[in-house]
This record gives structure tokens, C-alpha cells and sequence, in this order.
């Protein structure tokens, strides 16, 4: 079927996917340096980096949050049971057998279900776990009225077990999905969609796209 070049990954999208990736990665490197399976930069200078870091994420999640209401981009990450299935026998069989992929990209629905329940998972569920232990970690013991308090808590175990616990998801994450960017018309095709905004899909739903495009 014939093909045509779609805008279809906007500007403040691509640049909160590479800024929140590069932000990831810092975090994972300082953050196992923390913990302490290597020595690169030394303790003190790691930790410096990953609160810088985490406090630069969440200022970008702040925004994007934000910028995903005011556009209405949220409704891509809502799940449906349309050809989840076959998303998923896809993934593990026939990926490998050059077979055609299930689900359309439109720009109304560019995750497919999988993916959907994939990021709606990692926004409401594993990012805001690892958000909310590192926070709490970071102010177990803060300043106030020239004394040193503590929050009402026993330790740090158990925020530090979750925290790990949702970085090693992270880092599972990023694997999969190192792998799924080159799973596209070609193994560059995705990484460049993101890179330029610009990716081809099939001519029949040109229409749809142009529709969409009007209200953004």
C-alpha cells in the first residue's frame, strides 16, 4: 500500500522523550554508583549529579504533565483490549516471521495497545514509585528551625529496597525498548521518527493525520 510522510511527533514530544532519556540514563549511572556496583566519579560527586538530575526530572515531568492535558495527548495512553492480543503474539512470533503488524499508526492512537498499557503502567504505577522513594529518601533527615529532623519513619530499608527495586524495572525497560526501536520498516526508521517528527504511514490514513493535525 502506498505511503505518505506524516508529521506525527511534535516538538515539545520529541524533546521531552530525549530530554527524559538522557535524565534516565544519568540517573542509572549515578544512582548504581551510589549504591555502590562501580566507582567512576566518586560518592560525592555522584550524588551531587543524580539530585541535580532527579530534580531536573521532575521539573520535566511537571511540564509535560501539564502540556499532556492542554493538547489532550493523555488519551494516547489509554488502554483497550482491541488487538492487544495480537500485539502481543506479534512480539513473540510473528515479528519473527516478517508478518504484518497488527495494529495502524495513526496520530490519534500512535501507541499500540500494548504499548499503551506498557506507559500508562510506567506513568502511574513504576515512575511515581521511584519519584516518591527518592524524595523520601532525599528528606529523611532535613533542616528545620536550625535543627535536624527526621520524618516519622523507622529507616530507609524498605524505601531503599523500592527504590532499586523500580530502578532495575527501568533499566529492564530501556532494553526492551533499545530493542523495539529497531523493529520498524527499517532499523533506523523509528530512532529518525523521533529525531525529526516526520514518519510514513500508509496513505489511507492520511486523512485521519490531517484531521488531527488541524487541532494541535
Amino acid at each position: 500500500m502506498e505511503k505518505k510522510l506524516v508529521y506525527i511527533y511534535l516538538a515539545y514530544e520529541r524533546f521531552w522523550h530525549w530530554s527524559q532519556a538522557i535524565l534516565i540514563i544519568i540517573l542509572i549511572f549515578t544512582g548504581f554508583e551510589i549504591h555502590g556496583s562501580w566507582q567512576f566519579l566518586g560518592f560525592e560527586t555522584a550524588v551531587k549529579i543524580h539530585n541535580s538530575a532527579s530534580t531536573a526530572l521532575l521539573i520535566l515531568i511537571v511540564f509535560t504533565i501539564f502540556w499532556h492535558f492542554i493538547t489532550g495527548e493523555w488519551k494516547q495512553y489509554i488502554p483497550g483490549t482491541k488487538n492487544l492480543l495480537a500485539q502481543i503474539k506479534y512480539y513473540l512470533i510473528g515479528i519473527f516471521k516478517n508478518q504484518p503488524h497488527p495494529t495502524k499508526k495513526k496520530m490519534r492512537k500512535k501507541l499500540n495497545p500494548l504499548q499503551s498499557l506498557v506507559y500508562l503502567g510506567l506513568k502511574v504505577i513504576l515512575f511515581p514509585m521511584v519519584v516518591i522513594t527518592g524524595l523520601l529518601y532525599l528528606f529523611y533527615r532535613f533542616p528545620s528551625d536550625g535543627e535536624i529532623r527526621s520524618l516519622k519513619m523507622d529507616g530507609l530499608e524498605n524505601v531503599a529496597l523500592l527504590h532499586t527495586v523500580g530502578a532495575f524495572l527501568i533499566v529492564a525497560f530501556l532494553i526492551v525498548h533499545l530493542y523495539l526501536i529497531t523493529t520498524g520498516e527499517t532499523i533506523t526508521s523509528n530512532l529518525k521518527a523521533m529525531i525529526t517528527g516526520y514518519e510514513e504511514l500508509e496513505k489511507d490514513e492520511q486523512d485521519d493525520n490531517d484531521e488531527c493535525q488541524n487541532n494541535y
